[in-house]
């Protein structure tokens, strides 16, 4: 019985380079949008490129999945069956959906995975879907360990779960508050973030509670010290969210958790990665030192508390020291870390993050490109990191798959085989006798020689007996075309895991649905009915009244966040009535303290 589990580091491919990039740094796995229909509709990819994508990371046995994951309205179904297919046929391993009528659809036998924009949260509407034939549930990021242990013990399919990046603050597929507020929506892949703009937070009289705050922009999540309790859970893919982030944060924060997830495979029995290949770093990945908005480990542990950050929603980076002393304009600091010129450095003031550029560092001393008011003992981050982001950019990093040679002779020719796994390609080449014993060793170190290839030279194993010499040029040039050979063929036979769903007679667990739902085609609707659901209301996007609509749905408490929750605050006995506003719109607050959820509701 084979009870090895394959574990998945899985990453973002805003485009075929950043997806290169991805795998060469580490990945086991990434995911990419199509051309349309994915939930970061700004960076969509052609399937030609999505192919050359799949050719390369089929190379590693890495996968490639394509983010289907919007709904669509009735005029689209047919062009989003026909992308299916185009993206079946161009080698992609599975495909991420939120629209259940891609479920009603005539596909190719591919994997189908339910995007988190599902509303992977409740047990037992996970369980119907694993019942459908879902391979693969991206669970909500709202899920503490019991709870995935609970679903890991219910259902069959895969589960997959985020544990680096930017959070929704909202649970996924069940806000529309970018809709509301700005008529582009989230579940068509054009969410606005209004979470990340400043709010008031008014009383039920006008009042002001907190005045042009950051009240619903979350820290990002990092559960890099994590991994072993989400694998020991159930989980089996590591996702890092960041389609919309730069490609140094892909190479740096896949490299991170390709060395965390490496460390736990050696030291718990059972574990393997799901890719091929080795990955050697020329750096040491920091996650502090790209992109952040400061880190949470968010519900993971059921720890509620310092989820937000009220000041910025932008990136602050890593804390570097604090100030111990101010000439004019210029500062130095308590620090450990080497500064450099044109890196990006940040503070904290009574308005919120200010930065500067550093024009010159002289010994301890740091001139910023503009006049500061800081003072001693104020802590600084640095967001801008030169040095790290130039040693990003060298692509020194490589990723190889380990290789052996295997000489021997026949009459009078050498015979050359190079081997990957069960796999191999050979030649043969005639030979001279020579006198020099150490020409063999001159055509071994010819055959290790493998830069610009994605192999290594593990072993040579040599059988010959006897001096032989064949030219240099001749061996090089063989060298070139066995590995080209051998590269093909790794491709060429990299077999994908198909399935095809067949719809079972088995009833949703509710009976009736709202617009919370998101139906927005017939396909849907009858994905619905046939599993006997009354459909109350459309989709939010649809509907033509969205008056007093919940448009947020969050597990994240502002109540909660500020001290005022009566599970914590004994003080308090009930939750007080908040409303937020900004200078677009203003919604009322309901918190469900049951279900420990609060929720937004328009007020317009």
């Amino acid at each position: 019985m084979n009870n090895i589990r394959y574990i998945e580091l899985l990453s973002p491919a805003q485009n075929l380079e950043y997806g290169v990039a991805a795998i060469n740094y580490g990945a086991d796995a990434v995911y990419i949008g199509a051309n349309k229909f994915g939930a970061r509709a700004s960076v969509g990819n052609s399937t030609k490129d999505i192919e050359k994508l799949c050719q390369y990371a089929h190379l590693y046995s890495a996968k490639v999945y394509a983010t289907l994951n919007t709904i669509l309205y009735e005029n689209e179904l047919e062009q989003a069956r026909n992308l299916v297919l185009e993206l079946y046929n161009a080698g992609i391993d599975a495909i991420i959906i939120q629209d259940t009528a891609f479920l009603m659809m005539d596909l190719p036998p591919i994997k189908i995975f339910a995007s988190t924009q599902m509303h992977n949260y409740e047990l037992e509407r996970i369980k119907f879907f694993d019942k459908i034939g879902i391979s693969r549930f991206i669970l909500a990021r709202e899920l503490n360990l019991k709870q995935i242990r609970e679903i890991r013990q219910n259902i069959n399919a895969e589960l997959e779960f985020f544990v680096h990046g930017a959070l929704c603050v909202g649970l996924s597929g069940r806000c529309y508050a970018s809709f509301h507020s700005t008529g582009y929506s989230g579940n068509r892949g054009e969410c606005k973030q209004i979470c990340r703009l400043r709010y008031d937070l008014l009383d039920v009289n006008g009042n002001t509670i907190l005045h042009q705050k950051h009240l619903l922009s979350l820290k990002d999540l990092n559960l890099s010290d994590y991994l072993e309790k989400l694998v020991d859970a159930g989980i089996s893919s590591f996702k890092i969210e960041g389609r919309l982030k730069d490609i140094n944060y892909v190479k740096n924060v896949t490299a991170f958790y390709r060395k965390k997830i490496d460390e736990l495979i050696e030291r718990k029995q059972g574990l393997t990665k799901s890719s091929k290949g080795n990955v050697y770093l020329h750096f040491e990945p920091n996650p502090e030192r790209t992109f952040n908005r400061g880190f949470t480990n968010y519900f993971i542990d059921d720890n509620l508390l310092e989820l937000a950050n009220f000041e910025t929603p932008k990136s602050i980076g890593q804390f570097i020291g604090v100030v111990s002393n101010i000439d004019k304009n210029k500062i130095s600091m308590d620090t450990n870390e080497v500064i450099h010129n044109a890196d990006g450095l940040c503070f904290f003031t009574e308005n919120g993050l200010e930065g500067f550029l550093v024009n010159k560092v002289e010994n301890k001393w740091i001139t910023p490109n503009k006049h500061l008011k800081i003072g001693i003992g104020t802590k600084v981050y640095r967001n801008q990191d030169y040095g790290f982001e130039k040693l990003l950019s060298q692509n020194k990093t490589k990723r190889k798959l380990l290789v052996d040679v295997e000489l021997t002779i026949d009459n009078q020719y050498l015979k050359i085989k190079y081997l990957f796994e069960n796999l191999f390609t050979e030649s043969q080449i005639v030979f001279e006798h020579s006198s020099n014993p150490k020409q063999i060793e001159i055509i071994e170190n010819q055959l290790r020689k493998t830069n610009g290839t994605p192999f290594e030279v593990r072993n040579v194993f040599n059988n010959i007996q006897i001096p032989i010499f064949v030219k240099i040029s001749e061996i090089n040039s063989i060298r070139r075309k066995l590995l080209n050979s051998l590269e093909k063929i790794i491709i060429d036979t990299y077999q994908r895991n198909s399935t095809k769903i067949t719809l079972q007679k088995v009833n949703f667990p509710v009976d009736t649905v709202d617009y919370s739902e998101n139906i927005s085609n017939s396909l849907a609707e009858k994905f619905y009915l046939l599993h006997g659901t009354f459909i109350k209301e459309k989709a939010f996007e649809i509907i033509s009244d969205k008056s007093n609509k919940v448009v947020m749905t969050t597990k994240y408490c502002i109540n909660r966040e500020i001290g005022e929750c009566p599970k914590i605050n004994k003080k308090n006995n009930n939750c007080k009535e908040y409303y937020l506003q900004n200078a677009y719109k203003c919604y009322e607050i309901e918190f469900d303290c049951i279900a420990c959820l609060m929720k937004l509701r328009a007020t317009d």
